[in-house]
């Protein structure tokens, strides 16, 4: 090979094109925003994450700090009755990839679903066990759908998150697993009681002829000392009832005639 031929060789090599890596993951809240706006119009997403910003920007949020990419946290977090939850497979994926799990295993005798963790640093391991025994307590047998089709699977999503709740909770950030929340009935608000809004009564105004037949009383009261003119003004007004001003001059004379 002739040295011009190395030397063309070389320069192929070094302008071998380089694969350039893609990512969604948006680094800011207009970027996140964005994102999620556009990933509402599509398809591809979960149904319930179709039309619906609000949800999937929650979910982008949780995956991030579960370490998880924008794909991912949409297609491995849902939100259930209004709390954002990790599917089961999900959990078990982010426990075993973490550094603090030894080990994993489930196993169930057809009648008890029970998950053993180890976490390393740590002498005892996790176990949590559900039966069907539980279920019926919980009103889960027999309950249209999941339980009633695949009960052995759903035995094992509650023991696996019992169990792994309770080993990595920091790795699972407190999450729970969808297929538990599932089983639980949404929690419908109290309506408020409604506030009654009464009309204003419409004050009474106080013809001559009635002040006249009531004028013998009040100035009475006046007279005696029992009430002042003042007082007396603001005891007949008290009553839904509105005095004129020559009938208030009138009250007034009484009390400096006394």
């Amino acid at each position: 090979m002739s040295e011009n031929q190395v030397v063309e060789q070389k320069q192929e090599l070094q302008v071998a094109p380089q694969k350039q890596s893609f990512s969604l993951a948006p680094k800011d809240f207009e970027q996140a925003l964005k994102f999620s706006e556009m990933m509402s119009k599509s398809n591809l997403v979960p149904k319930e994450f179709v039309g619906n910003a609000g949800n999937i920007m929650v979910a982008v949020q949780w995956g991030m700090e579960l370490g998880l990419q924008p794909m991912q946290a949409m297609q491995n977090i849902a939100v259930i009755n209004g709390r954002p939850s990790l599917w089961g497979d999900s959990v078990m994926a982010l426990a075993r990839s973490s550094s603090l799990c030894e080990y994993i295993i489930e196993e169930d005798d057809g009648k008890v679903a029970t998950c053993r963790a180890k976490r390393k640093g740590q002498d005892a391991e996790i176990v949590a066990s559900f039966s069907m025994e539980d279920a019926t307590k919980a009103g889960l047998a027999g309950k249209q759908g999941p339980w009633t089709q695949y009960p052995k699977r759903m035995r094992q999503m509650r023991a696996r998150a019992f169990c792994l709740r309770d080993a990595f909770p920091d790795v699972l950030r407190g999450m729970p697993i969808a297929e538990e929340l599932q089983d639980y009935e949404p929690i419908e608000s109290k309506p408020q009681p409604k506030t009654v809004v009464q009309a204003p009564v419409e004050k009474k105004i106080y013809t001559d002829e009635e002040f006249v037949e009531k004028s013998a009383a009040w100035s009475k009261l006046v007279f005696d000392k029992k009430k002042t003119s003042a007082d007396l003004i603001t005891f007949i007004e008290s009553k839904n009832s509105v005095l004129t001003e020559d009938q208030k001059l009138t009250i007034h004379s009484w009390g400096e005639a006394n």
